[in-house]
């Protein structure tokens, strides 16, 4: 059936709002075919029985809409349900059965009103998302704060959010500290805590203290403003699978007019004929299969992800190979101090005083790394004098009068064998005053949650795969510690290409996940290009799916709702050829009166649109009625959260 759907797409979705979605109009039509269908049973058929003023008046009333679209249909060359119907109604009038042609109207009448309120939740489900911002902001300008309209927020502004405020940009703490409620965005269902140079994403929630962020991704660049292009999206596509499912629809329509044919050419009997046309419903199909992408799409958004469109969504369900990329996916893409080993007397804590003092100076990122930790232990960072950079070798300099050099073994050639790095870590030596004096060990942490979402991925009887450009030995470390087997490591952006070609010629259906500019091509070529929020733009342009918050316990939940939503249309698929059939053979027979009959198709066709209905998440507002948070929880922040 056709479906009238709300143009606004942003009725509320809690409870008395059921009743202000649905359209009086249609109410009131679907009521008074069922008054006058009442009237004519109980015998108010004058002043012509054989041809009742009320019948007639209630089929005109009632059958205008189905009409109108059956016409529509017709113009197309379409078959549809509205255009079987109006045969049924039809030809029950003309047998004179006339309250069985007014209840089939009024349950044709009531299934649309259920088809627009299901698919009006659905929609609310992915809208209630996009009216969540705020329309004004505050915005610190020296000492003065201004109220701007959001649209005016450029990036570099700093934004002042009070306690309760929205938050209306994706960027970085600069001042204060609170607790956000972010669940919105990442699905993280505690607040989470946040200081200076935290991470927050529009559309969370500030709980306790005021905080200033500056502005980094506004409008259509924020977390929000892909979430909103993606319901966009996602609301105007239409997947393979509902294709499928509008061509079925028309094919069991096809068999029930051809099944009422043969019906009435055999047994001459009117009212089976009639049955026969009544009992196939395809609406369960043709308007669940929407709804289930629909819901599918908002409760995986709601859960820190979002799919681009149900296309998207279809191929994500069917795929039996996760390919990560290592740098930024499974790891934070951040080299991190992993130990500190100072020798002859020296504590780790002199050795990194020392070590941090000379990296100071230095733009590597491993040495950032070792300034970082430092500042992180309070260890003390002292002026250099002659400080010198050795290009691909290390750094030295004079902190309080001892020569400092930190580096490869190549610049500390003393450094023991026993020394040097293993599997994914990097070391850095240091001598002082040229003798060896410790080693600073590093690595690409692997993401928190990493190992429990491969394993989860695992389950759920899924391939993983590591494509990188990175050494094999590192790459190895990474797979092995995650549970990983297959790893190609060395690769240039054109050899992941290839090794993807070369997995989908031998019939894998990929899912490839990364996060930067060479896996862009990647991601293009896979069945599925999942990128992580964190990652390059050009990455997150090429992907069909973006992990908002680079949390891949999300791209477990993503993949199961993918699942459950196929799971779903193939059941209705399945329920409803198997009612139509049996209804069909039965109404043949003439075991089904036009009534009954009715009751089969409007009865199935509810089971089937409620099941998809099923996937569409409870409100926010809802859910926290039921499950309130105690005061005062929240959840640390780690140190990978920090980074993404």
């Amino acid at each position: 059936m056709t479906l009238q759907t709300d143009p606004t797409g942003t009725a509320p979705v809690s409870g008395p709002s059921v009743w202000r979605r649905i359209d009086r109009a249609d109410l009131a039509r679907t009521l008074f075919v069922a008054a006058c269908a009442i009237a004519v049973a109980l015998g108010l058929t004058g002043p012509w029985p054989r041809v009742p003023v009320l019948a007639v008046v209630g089929l005109v009333v009632g059958c205008w809409p189905i009409l109108t679209e059956a016409f529509a249909d017709l113009r197309r060359r379409r078959m549809s349900m509205e255009l079987s119907m109006l045969i049924a109604i039809i030809a029950a009038a003309a047998i004179g059965e006339w309250v069985t042609a007014l209840v089939i109207t009024a349950f044709v009448l009531a299934a649309e009103i259920l088809e627009d309120l299901s698919m009006s939740r659905g929609r609310d489900a992915l809208t209630d998302l996009m009216s969540f911002l705020p329309q004004t902001v505050r915005i610190r300008r020296g000492t003065d704060l201004i109220d701007r309209p959001l649209a005016d927020v450029v990036p570099g502004d700093i934004v002042v959010i009070a306690p309760g405020g929205r938050t209306p940009v994706d960027g970085t703490v600069v001042a204060g500290s609170s607790a956000v409620d972010q669940s919105r965005i990442t699905g993280e269902s505690m607040p989470v805590e946040i200081g200076v140079g935290d991470q927050v994403y529009a559309g969370s929630t500030n709980q306790v203290g005021a905080v200033e962020v500056r502005a980094e991704r506004v409008g259509t660049e924020s977390s929000y403003g892909q979430i909103m292009a993606a319901v966009a999206r996602a609301q105007d596509s239409e997947p393979p699978v509902q294709r499928l499912a509008d061509r079925l629809a028309a094919w069991l329509i096809y068999l029930a007019i051809i099944g009422a044919v043969i019906t009435f050419v055999l047994t001459r009997d009117l009212t089976a004929t009639i049955a026969v046309i009544v009992v196939a419903g395809a609406c369960g199909i043709a308007a669940g299969t929407p709804l289930a992408a629909l819901g599918a799409i908002a409760r995986i958004a709601r859960n820190g992800a979002f799919v681009k469109d149900g296309a998207h969504l279809e191929a994500l369900s069917t795929i039996d190979t996760v390919v990560f990329d290592k740098t930024g996916t499974l790891t934070t893409g951040t080299p991190t101090v992993m130990s500190v080993r100072g020798v002859g007397g020296i504590t780790p804590a002199r050795l990194l005083t020392l070590a941090a003092s000379v990296e100071a100076y230095s733009e590597h990122p491993l040495g950032e790394a070792v300034v970082a930790h430092a500042r992180d232990r309070e260890c003390p960072i002292a002026p250099v004098a002659e400080f010198g950079y050795r290009p691909g070798l290390g750094v030295t300099g004079l902190v309080d009068g001892i020569r400092v050099t930190a580096g490869s073994r190549g610049l500390v050639p003393d450094a023991p064998a026993d020394a040097e790095a293993t599997g994914s870590a990097t070391a850095i030596h240091v001598a002082l005053d040229g003798k060896y004096a410790g080693t600073i060990l590093l690595a690409d942490a692997v993401r928190d949650g990493a190992r429990a979402a491969v394993a989860e991925l695992h389950r759920l009887g899924l391939r993983t795969m590591i494509i990188t450009g990175d050494r094999e030995v590192t790459a190895r470390a990474v797979a092995d510690e995650l549970g990983i087997d297959d790893v190609r490591a060395g690769l240039l952006p054109e050899e992941k290409l290839a090794a993807i070609d070369a997995e989908r010629a031998a019939g894998h259906r990929l899912a490839m996940v990364g996060d930067g500019v060479n896996d862009a091509p990647a991601l293009a070529r896979a069945d599925v290009g999942i990128a992580m929020g964190s990652g390059t733009e050009i990455a997150r342009e090429s992907a069909d799916v973006v992990l908002i918050s680079s949390d891949l316990g999300d791209l477990v939940h993503t993949v199961q709702v993918a699942r459950r939503a196929r799971r779903i249309v193939l059941v209705n698929f399945v329920g409803t050829i198997v009612v139509d059939l049996v209804g069909i053979a039965l109404a043949a027979y003439g075991l089904l009166s036009p009534i009954l009959a009715a009751f089969i198709h409007v009865g199935s066709e509810t089971a089937f649109i409620l099941n998809s209905a099923r996937l569409i998440p409870v409100s926010r507002t809802s859910a926290a009625r039921r499950t309130p948070t105690p005061r005062g929880t929240v959840r640390q922040r780690s140190a990978g959260d920090r980074r993404s």
